[in-house]
């Protein structure tokens, strides 16, 4: 038995390594249509949009597997209160991504483990160690050498949504790391996209507006299978390893972004800007490896 063992971990670590990628990959392609459909629609419709795939997708696969008791919840004002939050961060990614590239976009997200830090430290009064302000203290600066005058291409007011999205995406983080162990993930990420889905239910009689070319319905396509299969394959990913093994690869979402930005929008990041990405990812993962590390 012992033998089996090791060799039996071994490929569950590898399969959730290679489910954290293929999520990355997900994530970037809900970012690319996100960028596109949210150019050309109502900005509530779009979400609205995504989320009605989501959740049929997602709603789909988890009374698939588990029947009707995927609904039970004990904690629904948490659900409700993290569906608002991750309502807001969508909003305001795809603002976002009206004037960041992709690459530049997903960098910046990146920095939501290093904001947990200055959370972690200011608001919940936790003990930070020095080398984690060091981490921090990097990861913004390697912002900063993305965002530098003469550096991507977006004016200086745009910084706005992206420094709001980082804010609302951190309080989400928080909130889900509190609920974390006290339901089920695939029953919490069901509420999500349902009660998402029903914010933007209540804004379609004004905004209501169609997609009225292939390539916009590809777009909406792309947000929601790319949102319900990215999540379901990081559930996959967290059932086959442990946390400490997956968070470095989720950064894996940056090259995938490049890649993505690259093919579609024809947009090269220069040399500095990849440098400031590889930095806010290196300190990104070092972090949430801390945190995992001091969790034990």
């Amino acid at each position: 038995m012992p033998q089996h063992s090791a060799p039996s971990a071994h490929r569950h670590t590898l399969t959730g390594i290679g489910f954290t990628v293929l999520a990355c990959a997900c994530f970037s392609i809900l970012d690319t249509g996100s960028k596109y459909a949210g150019a050309l629609l109502p900005l509530l419709m779009a979400l609205w949009l995504r989320y009605v795939l989501q959740s049929a997708l997602t709603v789909g696969f988890g009374v698939a597997r588990h029947g009707l008791d995927i609904f039970r919840t004990q904690r629904p004002g948490f659900q409700l209160l993290r569906a608002i939050l991750f309502c807001m961060s969508n909003a305001l990614a795809m603002l976002s991504l009206r004037y960041l590239p992709l690459a530049e976009f997903t960098a910046i997200v990146a920095l939501t483990p290093l904001a947990l830090t200055l959370v972690a430290a200011v608001w919940l009064r936790q003990k930070v160690s020095p080398l984690r302000w060091v981490l921090v203290a990097l990861g913004f600066a390697g912002t900063l050498v993305i965002i530098r005058p003469g550096g991507a291409q977006f004016s200086g007011w745009a910084l706005v949504w992206p420094a709001l999205q980082l804010a609302a995406n951190t309080a989400y983080q928080v909130l889900s790391s509190r609920m974390a162990g006290k339901e089920r993930p695939l029953t919490t990420q069901i509420y999500t996209s349902l009660l998402a889905l029903s914010v933007t239910c209540m804004a379609l009689p004004w905004i209501w507006q169609l997609p009225n070319t292939a390539a916009l319905w590809l777009a909406a396509i792309a947000m929601g299978v790319g949102s319900a299969v990215g999540h379901l394959m990081l559930l996959k990913a967290y059932e086959k390893a442990e946390p400490a093994t997956i968070t470095p690869f989720l950064y894996s979402q940056i090259p995938c972004a490049l890649l993505a930005g690259w093919l579609v929008y024809g947009h090269i990041p220069d040399q500095w800007a990849v440098m400031g990405m590889a930095v806010i990812a290196l300190c990104g993962a070092a972090s949430a490896w801390l945190s995992m590390r001091e969790s034990r």
